[in-house]
């Protein structure tokens, strides 16, 4: 039995069947789960927080390359209307 490590649901999977990095989703909460461990199965969350910080990197990285990101070049286009 596979237990949700978010909110304690039970997973209705093969134990046998699942494969290291499958991405599972919780019924009950809805949390993306990937199989980190097969014997015995591990889950971990795949947060969304991690996509959201990776955004920012990227936003920055831009930024310091002196590469603004769309947004923020049509906003310094607005500002010099003005």
């Amino acid at each position: 039995m596979i237990r949700c490590p978010e909110c304690s649901a039970e997973i209705d999977v093969d134990e046998d069947e699942v494969e290291e990095g499958e991405i599972l989703s919780c019924p009950e909460c809805e949390s993306e789960l990937e199989v980190s461990q097969t014997h015995p199965v591990h889950l971990n969350i795949i947060s969304e927080d991690i996509d959201e910080d990776e955004e920012e990197e990227d936003e920055a990285e831009a930024g310091e390359n002196g590469d603004l990101p769309e947004d923020a070049e049509e906003e310094d286009e607005e500002d010099d209307e003005e």
